[in-house]
């Protein structure tokens, strides 16, 4: 790799304010706020709106569309055979 072109990776805080969740992983993201984490040592914190603890995918929460009563619909109107 070339020198001095790529941003610096470190450890970084993420936390989810909806979720009151937070996890330490490595990224080039940076931010002027830091946390004090459980290891003693202190991280810049990136605060994100969404994460996997607060998305309705994840969490089970997710609406399901209902795809049936569509096709049902379009098989009346245009007849089942085309």
């Amino acid at each position: 790799m070339r020198e001095g072109i790529h941003p610096s990776y470190g450890p970084v805080v993420f936390r989810d304010r909806a979720a009151n969740y937070a996890f330490l992983t490595r990224s080039t993201m940076t931010s002027e706020r830091t946390v004090d984490w459980e290891d003693g040592n202190t991280y810049p914190v990136v605060d994100v709106e969404i994460s996997n603890v607060s998305h309705p995918f994840y969490t089970g929460t997710a609406r399901v569309l209902d795809t049936a009563g569509r096709v049902e619909r379009f098989e009346r109107r245009y007849g089942k055979n085309g």
